[in-house]
């Protein structure tokens, strides 16, 4: 948090907000400590019986971890997303693992669409145009495009994949999709949707690709030379999932070679992102950021409030809310990683 804490309260996500919940632990004699530097987690590992992590700085709670703690009894993403767990050991372990499901979707939704029209419309090398004092419009107009007309394509239509379908209907593109789990035809026809049965069928089919699926053995390097190669020459990737999702190596050879006009990513691995990290010095059109799209004050707002829940029914002793668990009795529960 820092200085930004320190001038905004709202930040319910940094180590000086504690997400809220002193007061609830303090009320049930129950020690809160945190952390910014994880070996200091890791030397609590042996007492801790209840640990918090983020997606944006995560705690890579892995199966070696996870035998050094043999009193835990939850893990909690403050967020969406717990690739960051080894959820088969946490399954061993009887570790429950939950999240604060649905707290982040409009607002990686947003960053998503605001990304595929930065990228379409060239806008970050315009920007750069004007601050370098120079005004070459046909320079900054070459590779820039209108959305309308254009095929959009995600990969997941979960929480934030539908929203993005959602949000980009008034721009009047072509919208598909590919997900394991296909929508109604009713639903299908309300988003105004082409379903496509794998992702080597979409991708070739449309100018803009934007993932939206979850980190697992299946998905961990989908978008590496293979793929990245079918999709369109000079369409635009869009990443707000996970950054292994996509191949770091292949990623920067395809903007290199020009086969893909432009990456926007959000998501690095592993985070925080070393500083030696090549996508670091992506330029052109791509859009690079350090994983705040689910970090906004409004959506911070949202997943403390699912957090201090989650906390609270787990000191009562009452039953999790069943859209949260992705790990319970011993088993992993959630669709999205494969139940």
């Amino acid at each position: 948090g820092g200085a930004a804490a320190a001038r905004e309260p709202r930040l319910l996500g940094c180590v000086e907000r504690e997400l809220g919940l002193r007061d609830l632990c303090e009320a049930q004699g129950a020690e809160l400590r945190v952390f910014s530097d994880q070996a200091q987690l890791d030397r609590l590992l042996p007492r801790a019986t209840v640990i918090f992590s983020s997606p944006f700085f995560p705690y890579y709670l892995n199966r070696a971890k996870l035998e050094l703690a043999p009193h835990l009894k939850l893990a909690v993403t403050a967020g969406v997303g717990s690739d960051h767990i080894d959820l088969a050991a946490a399954a061993q372990k009887g570790v429950t693992v939950i999240e604060a499901t649905g707290s982040n979707s409009n607002s990686v939704a947003e960053h998503a669409v605001m990304s595929i029209l930065a990228l379409v419309r060239n806008l970050l090398p315009a920007h750069r145009e004007v601050g370098a004092g120079e005004w070459d419009i046909a320079a900054c107009s070459e590779n820039a495009f209108d959305l309308e007309g254009k095929a959009v394509g995600t990969v997941g239509v979960g929480r934030i994949g539908s929203r993005v379908l959602e949000m980009l209907r008034p721009f009047r593109c072509s919208l598909h999709y590919t997900d394991l789990h296909r929508l109604s035809a009713e639903r299908e026809a309300e988003l105004g949707v082409v379903w496509h049965p794998t992702v080597d069928a979409l991708v070739p089919q449309v100018d803009v690709v934007t993932i939206h699926c979850p980190l697992h053995r299946a998905t961990e390097g989908l978008f590496g030379h293979r793929l990245i190669s079918q999709m369109k020459s000079r369409s635009w990737l869009v990443n707000t999932a996970r950054g292994a999702i996509v191949d770091r190596d292949a990623l920067v050879d395809a903007l290199e070679d020009g086969h893909l006009a432009g990456y926007a990513g959000d998501v690095w691995f592993p985070q925080p992102a070393p500083v030696t990290h090549p996508w670091r010095r992506l330029y052109g059109s791509s859009l690079m950021t350090p994983h705040y799209s689910g970090s906004t004050l409004d959506c911070q707002a949202r997943y403390a409030a699912a957090v201090r829940d989650i906390l609270r029914r787990h000191f009562a002793g009452e039953r999790q809310e069943a859209a949260n668990l992705i790990v319970a009795d011993g088993e992993v529960v959630s669709r999205a990683y494969g139940a």
